[in-house]
């Protein structure tokens, strides 16, 4: 009953909506956007039309970036951030340094070729140690029985 009453409720779109309407016409960007006071900034990443302000109204927040602290503070909704990527956000230089760092664009490589090959998923790297170490065992154990051969 309060949906029939709230007028504004059609015109509440979703991610995919607004990203076909506008397909073409705008590209949705990921960039920083600039908080804090002066001398003490932090950033927020967001998802913003690329015709909109730095600081301008944006669609979504992503995550934020705070290059003050020692080390830096870094923290990305990976889940919103691949869903952007998914859809077709462009992620300004600096965003796409930053999702490199959270390995977010890995995981969206990851996914983006898994579906349209069957490669094999990269390995991690505790995986391949394991490989490396049984491989270096049975060579050891080839070894150990040619010695009691001879």
């Amino acid at each position: 009953m309060l949906d029939d009453m709230n007028p504004l409720k059609k015109f509440i779109l979703s991610i995919e909506e607004i990203c076909i309407i506008l397909k073409g016409v705008v590209v949705v960007k990921l960039r920083l956007r600039r908080m804090g006071a002066i001398d003490k900034p932090f950033y927020r990443i967001v998802a913003v039309d690329s015709r909109k302000k730095r600081d301008g109204k944006y669609l979504e927040s992503v995550g934020y970036y705070d290059p003050k602290t020692d080390p830096f503070t870094l923290k990305i909704d990976t889940e919103k951030s691949l869903k952007w990527l998914e859809v077709g956000a462009q992620p300004s230089e600096t965003v796409r340094s930053l999702l490199m760092k959270a390995g977010v664009l890995e995981k969206w490589h990851a996914t983006k070729f898994n579906t349209k090959s069957d490669k094999v998923a990269k390995k991690s790297k505790p995986e391949i140690i394991e490989e490396k170490q049984e491989i270096y065992e049975k060579e050891n154990e080839a070894e150990n029985i040619d010695e009691k051969v001879d």
